[in-house]
């Protein structure tokens, strides 16, 4: 389902803009449409009214809770189901300032970054703007959502218009604050150039660029579908957007071990991001059963961020969410796909490197 098209079925159904925002604002929000203390029957046309449980339903529909995992760190992955049957997953990140909720965008993902669990399956199939914005309103019956990070499953840039129109939703009618809507890409053009052109009246979200290391041969080998563009071509037309939005550039950088925790991917960084409108988020990688790929030591960690620090770039050094209950990006899908399909493996628990 697309929110467009809810929209149509309750402008013909008698809905003004007024009562649209209404139920379109109590849905993604995860309110029962009679909250409030004005009485439906005071406010909304007969021909709406008695629509409405059906639309609830269908609503309810789209994202069911498949299964939930809680970390030891406080995070919750949730497994979710789609009315087809597909899975995705959704992130409720660990209790921090502002509560945050990381949301899929595909089922499945076509650029197949090799330390991915997600990218082993290739594309499913989109998912529509209104099954995104549902994953928010499943998260928020647990939770309070403030933050949505789309950076699960999928490649953002790949379903670009449903993922802003779910953007346009969740920074109105879901109030969620627009700087507080984090649009994740490995670095499309096409994510640039819609971004720049959106106008006052349309949300503009801030970015998080997929970087993971400086050097372009590097980057073909582990994002091996992405844009062909230079890490300094995806820096400068990011940085574009950090100054046009107000908003830094929130670089994602999993750590591998031996990889790209190198000298040379240092002096990389600072090349490129001194002075740069941007904050470096190291994650050290959450590792997967038969993924070869390691996680850095947490000191080795700690020591690239405390020298990135020292030369002037703004690093955080991020904890991977969810390590105990194979959190990693896809991993509690494949598992969950598995055992639907009578194929169910021995999991291997990898416990949280303490900070």
């Amino acid at each position: 389902m697309q929110i467009e098209d809810l929209r149509q079925r309750l402008r013909a159904l008698g809905a003004n803009p007024r009562h649209e925002h209404r139920v379109l604002r109590l849905w993604s929000q995860a309110l029962p449409q009679t909250h409030g203390k004005r009485p439906i029957e005071a406010f909304l046309p007969t021909t709406l009214r008695a629509a409405l449980p059906a639309i609830e339903r269908e609503l309810a529909g789209l994202t069911t809770l498949h299964s939930e995992h809680p970390g030891e760190d406080g995070s919750q992955r949730l497994v979710v189901a789609l009315a087809d049957g597909q899975l995705v997953e959704s992130v409720l990140l660990p209790p921090g300032r502002i509560p945050a909720l990381c949301v899929s965008t595909q089922v499945g993902c076509a650029v197949g970054c090799v330390f991915c669990m997600t990218g082993t399956t290739g594309l499913i199939r989109q998912l529509g703007s209104a099954e995104i914005v549902a994953q928010v309103a499943l998260a928020r019956q647990h939770r309070p959502v403030k933050r949505v990070v789309l950076m699960g499953m999928g490649e953002p840039a790949h379903n670009l218009d449903n993922v802003l129109e779910a953007i346009d939703l969740l920074g109105t009618a879901g109030n969620i604050g627009h700087k507080n809507l984090v649009f994740s890409t490995v670095g499309d053009p096409r994510v640039f150039e819609a971004l720049m052109a959106r106008d006052e009246g349309q949300v503009r979200p801030a970015l998080a660029l997929s970087l993971h290391t400086t050097r372009a041969d590097l980057r073909e080998q582990l994002l091996p579908r992405a844009p062909r563009l230079t890490p300094q071509a995806l820096v400068d037309a990011a940085e574009r957007y950090a100054r046009a939005s107000g908003y830094p550039i929130q670089y994602q950088w999993t750590l591998l071990e031996g990889i790209n925790d190198t000298d040379e991917e240092v002096e990389g960084l600072v090349r490129l991001l001194h002075g740069k409108y941007a904050i470096l988020n190291l994650i050290p990688y959450n590792e997967g059963e038969g993924m070869p790929y390691r996680r850095p030591s947490w000191e080795q960690a700690a020591d690239m961020a405390r020298r990135l620090h020292q030369r002037g770039i703004l690093t955080k050094l991020r904890q991977s969410a969810g390590q105990d209950v194979e959190g990693g990006c896809g991993q509690l899908r494949a598992r969950a796909v598995q055992e639907k399909d009578g194929q169910t493996r021995r999991v291997i628990p990898l416990h949280a490197t303490a900070i």
